[in-house]
């Protein structure tokens, strides 16, 4: 998730270093991963801090970063934009399911090549609601494997 911890501009370079450490070891303590950033260097309405925050609801994972930004710079940020990391496992498959309010049915079995090919049941109500398209592209990016889609 991106955050923008200065949007006023109002942090000086010293406070956003200060900030930044201060944001490291409360990440530490609650199980974020910060990437390390040069926000001195960042113009003034892109000073954004990107944290690695494990989870699957977006509320969550959003009032996360929110929280332990505010308390590391104390300023009021501004949520930025939440991204998902996919380590292509079947929780990541039923993840992007959720994400499109489906429920399905995912067997992974090994390809001819030796490659992982995925099947996920989907019933025909929801392939009308959401194209199939959108949702094969989705799986095939968190997955980085073959995607059938079979309807139920």
């Amino acid at each position: 998730m991106r955050v923008d911890i200065d949007p006023s501009g109002d942090l000086s370079s010293g406070r956003l270093a200060d900030g930044m450490t201060a944001l490291s070891e409360l990440a530490g303590e609650a199980g974020v991963g910060v990437v390390d950033n040069n926000l001195a260097a960042m113009p003034i309405g892109r000073r954004q801090v990107e944290l690695l925050i494990a989870g699957s609801d977006h509320d969550e994972v959003k009032a996360t970063g929110m929280r332990l930004c505010a308390k590391a710079f104390g300023t009021i940020p501004a949520a930025g934009v939440v991204t998902y990391l996919s380590r292509g496992t079947d929780d990541d498959a039923y993840g992007v399911l959720e994400r499109f309010g489906l429920r399905g049915d995912i067997r992974r079995e090994q390809g001819n090549e030796g490659f992982d090919v995925v099947y996920v049941r989907l019933s025909r109500a929801d392939l009308e609601h959401i194209p199939e398209s959108r949702i094969h592209t989705a799986l095939e990016a968190s997955l980085n494997c073959e995607v059938h889609i079979e309807p139920a």
